[in-house]
C-alpha cells in the first residue's frame, strides 16, 4: 500500500535527518521535494499546494528550526497535515439511527469492487450485532446477482431474491418491506455500476433516493485510478449526495491520490477501506494511522485490533494451559500459525510494525514468509500424532 509514495518520503526525511542543524532553506527545499511526490503520486494539484503551505507555515520557525530534533519536528508537522488531509478529526462512523430497516446504498464505476464491498460491509455490520440483509439491484450485469448470493451463502447473510430485468426501484422497495416483515434492521443495496455521464442510469439512482431514502450513500472508489476516482465521486456527490466514500484495492500499487485527496476535493469522509479479496479484509478508516502507515512509522493500533478479531480469547487461554503442562509441541505451533494466518499476510503484519516496512524491501529476493509458512504447515501435517506431541523424534 502507497509503497512507492512512502519509499520517496522516506528518502527525502532521511536527507533531512543527515542534517544535524537545519535552515529555512533546507525546509523548503525538502518540502519543494515532498510536493514532486505527491504530484507524481496523482494527488490534486490545489490539494498538493494547500498542503504544502500549512506545513511550510508551521515548520519555517523559529522553534522548529532551534530545536534539538528539527527533523523530526518538520517529520512530525507532515504527518499531523497528512492527518488532517484526510480527514482526522471528522466522525467517519456509519449513520444508522433511524427506523429499521436502515438502507445503505453503495455507488460507482463498473469494476470497482462494489458487490464484494457489499459482502465485506455485510460481515462487518454482523460483527457489529446488527442483522443486515444484501439487496441485489444490479440487474444489468448477468453475474451480479449470483455473484450477490454467492458471497452471502459463504457469510451465511441472508440475500434478497431478485430477477434480471426487474426494475431496480421496485426490488429496493420490496425489500424493505420484506425486511420489516422478517427483522432485518439494515438493507445493503448493490446498485449498478454506471458512468457519471449516463444520465438515464444516475436518474435511477435518484429514483432509489427518493423512494427509501438510505441513510448512507458510500461511493465505492478503486485507489488505483488516483485522482480519477476523486472527480467521479464529486460527480456522485453533486447528483446523490453522497455521505462517504470506500475506498478499494488499497493492498495493490495504489498510487495515494485518491485517498490523499477524496476528502479535501469533496468533503466527504473516507468510511473504509479494502485492503484485499477476502471477505474480512475491510477496514475501518482512520487518517492518523493512515499517515503513520504513508510515513513508515508503522500502525500498531491496527495490529492489535487485528490480533483481537482473529485470536479468540477462550482458546489462547487453553492453549496457555497446554503449554505449562505438556509444554511445546508441534500441535500448539500450528494452532499459533494459524492465528496469525487469519490476520492478513505476513507483509501486511509486518509493515503494521514500526520500522519493520523497510525491511521488506531486503525480503524481495527471498521467498516470501507466506509460502515458507505454508511449506512449515504441509511438513506438520504430514508427521504422525506422535511426531507432533514430540518434536525431538
Amino acid at each position: 500500500m502507497f509503497d512507492s509514495l512512502s519509499e520517496k518520503l522516506d528518502g527525502v526525511f532521511q536527507k533531512l535527518r543527515g542534517k544535524g542543524h537545519l535552515t529555512e532553506d533546507n525546509v523548503k527545499e525538502a518540502l519543494r521535494e515532498v510536493r514532486l511526490v505527491l504530484l507524481e503520486a496523482d494527488v490534486n494539484f490545489k490539494v498538493v499546494k494547500d498542503f504544502v503551505a500549512a506545513v511550510r507555515e508551521r515548520a519555517v520557525g523559529q522553534e522548529v528550526l532551534k530545536s534539538l530534533t528539527p527533523a523530526q519536528q518538520v517529520i512530525k508537522i507532515v504527518r499531523d497535515e497528512l492527518a488532517m488531509l484526510m480527514g482526522e478529526g471528522s466522525d467517519n462512523a456509519l449513520d444508522l439511527a433511524a427506523r429499521p430497516p436502515v438502507p445503505i446504498m453503495l455507488c460507482g464505476l463498473q469494476g470497482s469492487g462494489k458487490t464484494t464491498t457489499c459482502g465485506k460491509l455485510a460481515l462487518q455490520l454482523r460483527r457489529e450485532k446488527r442483522n443486515p440483509l444484501l439487496v441485489p439491484a444490479d440487474v444489468y450485469r448477468p453475474a451480479a446477482i449470483d455473484q450477490l448470493k454467492t458471497l452471502g451463502r459463504q457469510l451465511g447473510i441472508e440475500v434478497f431474491d431478485s430477477q434480471v430485468g426487474q426494475d431496480p426501484v421496485e426490488i429496493c422497495e420490496a425489500a424493505r418491506r420484506y425486511g420489516e416483515l422478517n427483522g432485518f434492521d439494515t438493507l445493503i443495496l448493490d446498485t449498478a455500476g454506471r458512468l457519471h455521464i449516463d444520465d438515464k442510469l444516475m436518474a435511477e439512482l435518484e429514483r432509489i433516493k427518493a423512494s427509501l431514502a438510505p441513510r448512507e450513500i458510500l461511493f465505492v472508489a478503486d485507489a488505483m485510478t488516483g485522482q480519477d476516482a476523486v472527480n467521479v465521486a464529486q460527480s456522485f456527490d453533486e447528483r446523490l449526495g453522497v455521505t462517504g466514500v470506500v475506498l478499494t484495492k488499497l493492498d495493490g500499487d495504489a498510487r495515494g491520490g485518491a485517498a490523499l485527496s477524496v476528502r479535501a476535493v469533496t468533503g466527504k469522509p473516507i468510511k473504509f477501506i479494502g485492503m484485499g479479496e477476502k471477505l474480512d479484509a475491510l477496514e475501518v478508516f482512520h487518517p492518523d494511522r493512515m499517515a503513520q502507515r504513508i510515513l513508515g512509522m508503522g500502525d500498531v493500533l491496527s495490529l492489535i485490533e487485528k490480533a483481537e478479531a482473529a485470536i479468540d480469547k477462550d482458546t489462547a487461554a487453553d492453549m496457555e494451559k497446554r503449554l505449562r503442562k505438556e509444554g511445546f509441541t508441534l500441535d500448539s505451533f500450528l494452532e499459533q500459525m494459524q492465528s496469525i494466518k487469519k490476520m492478513g499476510s505476513m507483509e501486511s503484519i509486518l509493515k503494521m510494525i514500526p520500522g519493520a516496512g523497510k525491511q521488506m524491501k531486503q525480503l524481495k529476493d527471498m521467498q516470501l514468509p507466506d509460502k515458507e509458512l505454508k511449506k512449515i504447515e504441509a511438513i506438520i501435517r504430514s508427521m504422525t500424532a506422535r511426531e507432533r506431541r514430540d518434536h525431538r523424534i
